[in-house]
């Protein structure tokens, strides 16, 4: 393996950073590094946090400084990759008193590369998730096209195209993200599916995040509570609603529990529809789902399947295969390395 072929992926995230070296295969050559992130401690101390991380990296992974091409950071909020500015982090910065400002136009990029010399580029962690899924997932570096969304306490996602999906004078090799004229693009959690829905926290209604993430789903098992007096949700929870979660919504429909599947079949519609609008408009070979609650398994599987294939246009749904994300446990890791891998190989070439 020539020295051009090992990179480092950064995972940014609101409590810890971590970091490892991987090859030009995914493959990490150790455990990720990991420290916590100060996300509200300020910037400095965000950025030592993460140069720390990265030096611990290349310490564990054995690899001379030297043959490391780049790095790749994935990073939460809207990320400007071409100039690497942070343009908007709501969970980094600082408390002023009582108010707490939150990061705006931060230069991320510059401030790591000029401490460590390596090139760094960096994107927004959801659509680094859907690259580390296309290259080293479910796509397998080979799919026409792959959708990620990840289901939690909001919905991300992303968006990996490739030249088979396109016309015209495309050059790249392999699946590229698409990122909007500014860095913000991808934002599938925030596409309307239902007019006039329940308030989404970006302001609009009935974006598919309001409608299917954590607390959604907890709020609609709890509805349908207490119309249901029977259901094994009562026993599990010891009827303290507080102890409802995702996961014992998962339990309760493992045990046949009508209402628990009742919940599951409606989130899953929500989350159908949506991968079909995506489906109708992207036209890709695979909709990887992921995240914690994508844990619920078949119940929820199923109804996504169904709402699916009854929404998207047929002769695109059938070179279409909805399935689980395989990616997510290391994703801003992987993803962060595939972004720098792909990056290193432009500039060579």
């Amino acid at each position: 393996m020539n020295e051009t072929e090992f990179v480092i992926g950064v995972d940014l995230g609101g409590t810890n950073v971590r970091a490892a070296v991987a090859k030009s295969d995914g493959s990490l050559t150790h455990e990720p590094a990991q420290n916590p992130s100060f996300a509200q401690e300020g910037f400095d101390r965000t950025k030592q946090a993460i140069l720390q991380t990265i030096q611990e990296a290349i310490r564990r992974s054995g690899v001379s400084e030297n043959a490391i091409a780049g790095i790749g950071m994935a990073v939460p909020g809207h990320v400007d990759a071409e100039t690497g500015v942070v343009r908007w982090a709501p969970n980094f910065g600082v408390k002023k008193g009582e108010r707490f400002e939150i990061w705006h136009d931060v230069p991320l990029a510059q401030a790591i590369q000029r401490e460590l010399g390596k090139p760094v580029h960096m994107s927004n962690d959801a659509n680094l998730a859907a690259l580390a899924e296309y290259m080293y997932g479910s796509g397998k570096g080979t799919a026409k096209g792959l959708i990620l969304l990840t289901l939690g306490t909001g919905i991300g996602g992303g968006v990996v195209l490739t030249r088979a999906q396109v016309q015209g004078n495309a050059f790249w090799d392999s699946g590229v993200l698409l990122v909007g004229a500014n860095g913000g693009g991808g934002e599938l959690g925030h596409a309307i599916i239902v007019m006039n829905g329940p308030q989404c926290g970006c302001g609009a209604n009935g974006c598919i995040e309001a409608l299917a993430k954590r607390d959604a789903i907890i709020e609609r098992a709890i509805a349908k509570m207490r119309h249901n007096p029977k259901s094994l949700l009562w026993e599990l929870c010891e009827s303290d609603f507080t102890k409802i979660t995702p996961r014992l919504i998962s339990e309760a429909a493992e045990k046949q529990d009508t209402l628990a599947l009742e919940v599951w079949e409606e989130i899953g519609t929500f989350l159908g529809v949506a991968a079909a609008t995506f489906i109708n408009i992207f036209n890709p070979e695979i909709v990887a789902i992921g995240g914690q609650i994508a844990k619920a398994g078949v119940p929820l599987f199923n109804a996504i399947e169904r709402a699916t294939r009854d929404h998207a246009v047929p002769s695109l749904y059938e070179v279409c295969r909805v399935t689980p994300a395989e990616k997510l446990e290391e994703a801003g890791v992987l993803g962060g390395a595939a972004l720098a891998l792909q990056m290193s190989r432009a500039k060579r070439n």
